[in-house]
């Protein structure tokens, strides 16, 4: 969710537009509101370190890579050697001759366009060294035995509207993932599945681009480091993935398609139910994100009220039916308008803690400028999993 202060939206970011009356509710009453930093140094700002950091997870001990962490949702067993490589549906476009990323999702790929051309490359590319997996949407897996994960990439959504040539895996081995990326765009140009997107006026899946290389993590779960048990809602693998290291239970909701048309009121039954045999339920929301990386502030607005009506407001109300219990919201990473991509500035956060109703500060809101004049900065975003659990002893520690 957290943005910057853009023109269209006369110098306020679209936090700040956004109707969001039970975030506003839970920062006036929060515990402890402020801002952390989920990104540690010199890590790059991907989902996969924000969500380690949100879930508790130090990611410069546990980070190794993005791939590694799909797979583990998607049931792709890895071996010592194994490197896995996560392979984007894309679509490309050819600008004064020059062949730039048009669009990193290929027009946000349905499940059952993306099963048609991802089973005609498992036929070229699977074989002794290589394997790909279906994910979901544009996001996919290849498996690489006995790979190189020193190899440079880069993500997709960090080039929206770039050329690509600079952008092209490279190192020792890059020579392997090049040949597959292009093998791909010619076996893509004259598929079925192109032909009917391109007659419905929908983006192609033209190429694939492959990046987020990785090995296999050694991460404890979250009943070792933190004495509790837990779920996870997502419709991501990034973050079911952590969730089966962290041995939590994955709960698969129907529906849950990681953009605006997401069943948001799945998402938030799936966690109640959950929290009758659990501990704790983490509902993860990717719309902000993705609108984020489309470039379009009105898109993210909707995505932020959607967020707060459609899932804040409805866990509120169904968690009272437990009595006592402890809110956390916070964002893996700022993905902002102006940008397309992450950055790895702090982002806001709150506690709430049921058993205190009181108002703290009624001129608050849930936003990024009313989080940092608390005055509370959490350096070490993965910490608050701790201060969650612990209580609020431990606030704005770390």
């Amino acid at each position: 969710m957290p943005d910057h202060k853009l023109p269209e939206l006369e110098g306020r970011t679209p936090l700040e537009v956004a109707d969001t009356p039970n975030l506003d509710e839970i920062a006036k009453r929060a515990e402890i509101f402020g801002t952390a930093k989920t990104i540690p140094d010199p890590l790059p700002p991907g989902s996969d370190v924000g969500n380690l950091a949100v879930l508790g997870y130090d990611p410069t001990k546990y980070y190794t890579g993005r791939s590694p962490l799909e797979a583990a949702s998607i049931g792709v067993s890895l071996g010592d050697r194994d490197v896995t490589v996560r392979c984007n549906l894309v679509t490309l476009a050819e600008r004064d001759g020059r062949t730039v990323m048009e669009d990193y999702s290929a027009g946000h790929i349905t499940d059952e366009d993306a099963t048609g051309i991802i089973e005609d490359l498992k036929k070229e590319f699977d074989g002794e060294e290589f394997s790909l997996s279906q994910g979901v949407s544009y996001r996919h897996l290849l498996l690489w035995r006995g790979g190189n994960s020193g190899i440079q990439t880069t993500p997709p959504h960090d080039i929206s509207g770039k050329e690509i040539a600079p952008w092209l895996p490279s190192g020792d081995g890059a020579e392997k993932l090049l040949g597959l990326m292009e093998k791909s765009r010619r076996i893509l140009k004259d598929h079925p599945v192109n032909a009917k997107r391109r007659a419905e006026g929908e983006n192609t899946a033209d190429s694939i681009w492959l990046w987020g290389e990785g090995t296999r993590p050694d991460m404890p779960s979250l009943q070792e480091l933190y004495g509790i048990t837990g779920s996870v809602i997502s419709a991501v693998d990034l973050v079911k993935g952590i969730g089966v290291f962290a041995a939590m239970e994955v709960i698969e909701v129907p529906g849950a398609t990681g953009y605006l048309d997401t069943n948001y009121a799945g998402k938030v039954s799936g966690a109640l139910d959950s929290l009758r045999r659990v501990d704790l339920a983490m509902i993860h929301i990717e719309a902000p994100d993705e609108t984020g990386h489309v470039g379009d502030a009105r898109l993210k607005i909707r995505a932020i009220e959607d967020f707060d009506q459609k899932v804040v407001g409805p866990a509120l109300a169904g968690m009272e039916q437990f009595g006592e219990y402890r809110v956390l919201v916070l964002s893996d990473h700022p993905t902002p308008i102006d940008l397309r991509t992450h950055s790895n500035e702090p982002v806001p956060f709150a506690i709430l803690d049921s058993a205190d109703r009181s108002v703290k500060n009624s001129s608050l809101v849930y936003t990024e400028d009313s989080a940092a004049s608390s005055g509370i900065f959490v350096e070490q975003g993965w910490k608050l999993m701790g201060t969650l659990v612990a209580g609020g002893e431990q606030a704005g520690q770390g």
